[in-house]
């Protein structure tokens, strides 16, 4: 018999789960199949579907994994599992508290035919971050070529594969395996591992078929309860949440969905939270619930769709309404005070909370805007990593101050003057007037997105200036008069060329080794194309009106670019990356024919 020893003996809050993983890995069809199987449940009140939240009791999770009572042996003494509703990183990263995050434990869904993704890797840095403990849910079992699906139980379902289906999961299991040693985890099947401390546990699932769901939520709940005691000890005392989202409610106001990890909340309580411009402190009005089977996106009025508790124990998901809610910044810690004497203390936690995240910026940099402060601090932290300046980092939708400070940035900077926007509106208006004004306003939903196009972006820049440059300066060249290619001898002179080293274009002059000057190109043909610019290791066909052929130019003699001084500083001083070292060596000797 496989057997996992979990054992509990305090009170216990449930844990809060969040799923991460890559889009279309299946996060929302894993959620969507462990609240189906509470339906036949619901009728008796064994499932409380909360704002951005579900949670599934103890008796539903034994219920559940009831097939597995004959093959792991495990006493659960947690009350249930708390499951974040909103999936993906936005719900991961929105679940911020001052020194990490309040996901206990998260799930992280890898289709098992794709395997690693980029959003599998960004939730693997984000989990690497905040340090929480998580299983992998390696999804799509069923699509494994041939397959037959014969239990709800993975470990019943394995016994009638054939060999060569169990080997090609295993294939694809230990890919899984390989995948995560890279960024430092050591990982294995969930029964093949002997020390849950040390092994990240991969548990094979269908979310389709359900097919694995036992072993996911009994693996879940034991290792909340086994590894996570201490921080689950059930706590009475004045309640810690976190603000998910703020919004209008018809009947009520704004109002704040929060999740409560910690503590109770009462009505009438006094609350204290972050707004932009400073703490704020209030008192609570009403605490909110959704009523049994309500769908949470119907568009009734709040009253309709909820009833009035008085209070609320950790750890739960609830709305709240009170006064001078609508500031509150999503993805921000907020408190319950019953002791005056500990406002101080929590205004400081929370400016320093904000200090931590707001105002990391920069004189020169980039403008981020995103939709929660737990989702600008997971940005702030890769654009880190990636050495990227921040000019200011702020919650909201981007505004036409943004533009403004934009446009004032890449004057100074053309590679910072740009705006990032995740998971916020943009205006299409503001979004013409950026572009308008020479730069994007890059969107996403998918922070490595975000990354990829601002590289994109400035290597386009780089291109861009690049070329300006170009148009602008005279670069350093040597080229030489092929032998064999005198084709007109005078007025003008029309002679073959080939650039040995840098580049050259029209207008441009060349000199001789002593610092002669031999005229100004004119034209260049490449097999009768007329171009613009020719670069080393190209030959082409140049025209000039000042010399003649035998008199002051002569087949297989090598010439310089004239480098004007005022060039030659601005190409080492601003565009010295535009130059390989072969260049910079040729323009200082050109300097030094100048000189002469």
């Amino acid at each position: 018999m496989y057997s996992i020893k979990f054992s509990g003996f305090m009170v216990l809050r449930q844990p809060i789960v969040t799923i991460l993983g890559h889009v279309d890995h299946g996060k929302t069809t894993i959620l969507d199949s462990i609240r189906s199987t509470t339906i036949a449940a619901r009728e008796a009140g064994a499932i409380t579907q909360h704002i951005g939240a579900s949670e599934v009791p103890l008796s539903v999770i034994q219920e559940r994994c009831k097939p597995l009572s004959k093959i792991m042996n495990v006493k659960l003494t947690i009350p249930g599992l708390l499951f974040i509703d909103t999936p993906g990183h936005a719900a991961f990263t929105n679940l911020r508290k001052r020194g990490g995050n309040i996901a206990d434990i998260a799930i992280l869904v890898v289709d098992i035919t794709q395997g690693f993704q980029p959003q599998t890797i960004e939730a693997l840095e984000i989990l690497k971050e905040y340090k929480t403990p998580f299983v992998v849910a390696a999804n799509k079992i069923d699509l494994i070529t041939g397959w037959k699906t014969r239990s709800s139980c993975f470990l019943e379902s394995a016994k009638f594969q054939m060999n060569n289906v169990m080997d090609d999961l295993d294939s694809k299991i230990y890919t899984l395996v390989g995948e995560l040693s890279k960024y430092g985890f050591q990982a294995d099947r969930f029964d093949r591992i002997t020390d849950f401390t040390k092994t990240i546990a991969i548990i094979p699932i269908s979310a389709k078929t359900q097919e694995g769901l036992p072993e996911l939520l009994m693996v879940i709940s034991g290792l909340a309860q086994k590894f996570l005691e201490s921080q689950l000890k059930l706590s009475e005392g004045p309640g810690k949440c976190n603000i998910m989202e703020v919004k209008f409610e018809k009947g009520l106001g704004v109002t704040a969905d929060i999740i409560l990890y910690d503590g109770v909340i009462r009505k009438g309580d006094t609350i204290i939270f972050a707004t932009k411009s400073g703490i704020k402190t209030t008192k609570i009005r009403g605490l909110l619930k959704p009523k049994p089977l309500v769908e949470m996106r119907d568009t009734k009025g709040a009253t309709d769709r909820f009833i009035y508790v008085d209070e609320v124990h950790a750890a739960s998901g609830v709305k709240i309404f009170a006064p001078e809610l609508e500031d509150a910044l999503p993805g921000s810690s907020l408190y319950v005070v019953w002791n005056d004497n500990d406002i101080d203390k929590i205004k400081a936690e929370l400016e320093n909370e904000l200090k931590e995240i707001l105002i990391k910026t920069e004189n020169i940099g980039i403008i981020i805007k995103a939709d929660t402060l737990g989702s600008l601090e997971a940005i702030i932290k890769m654009l880190e990593i990636e050495k990227v300046k921040i000019r200011k980092a702020d919650v909201g939708p981007v505004s036409k101050t943004d533009i403004l400070e934009a446009d004032s940035i890449r004057k100074q900077d053309r590679y910072s003057g740009i705006i990032l926007a995740f998971n916020v509106a943009v205006d299409p208006a503001l979004e013409e007037e950026a572009k308008q004004k020479g730069f994007p306003i890059i969107k996403s939903n998918i922070i490595y997105s975000l990354l990829d196009q601002l590289k994109e972006w400035r290597e386009q820049e780089k291109i861009k200036e690049q070329q300006e440059a170009m148009q602008e300066y005279v670069f350093p060249a040597k080229v030489k008069f092929l032998p064999g290619y005198s084709f007109r001898s005078n007025k003008p002179a029309i002679f073959g060329i080939e650039v040995l080293i840098g580049r050259i274009k029209q207008g441009d002059t060349l000199m001789k080794e002593d610092g002669t000057e031999i005229g100004t190109i004119k034209s260049i043909q490449v097999e009768k194309q007329s171009r613009t610019e020719l670069k080393a290791g190209e030959q082409a066909a140049i025209s000039m009106d000042e010399p003649t052929i035998g008199r002051h130019i002569f087949e297989g003699e090598v010439y310089y670019t004239k480098v004007p001084l005022k060039d030659a500083l601005t190409l080492q001083n601003k565009y010295k990356q535009f130059l390989t070292g072969q260049e910079l060596d040729l323009l200082d000797h050109i300097m030094r024919l100048v000189r002469k």
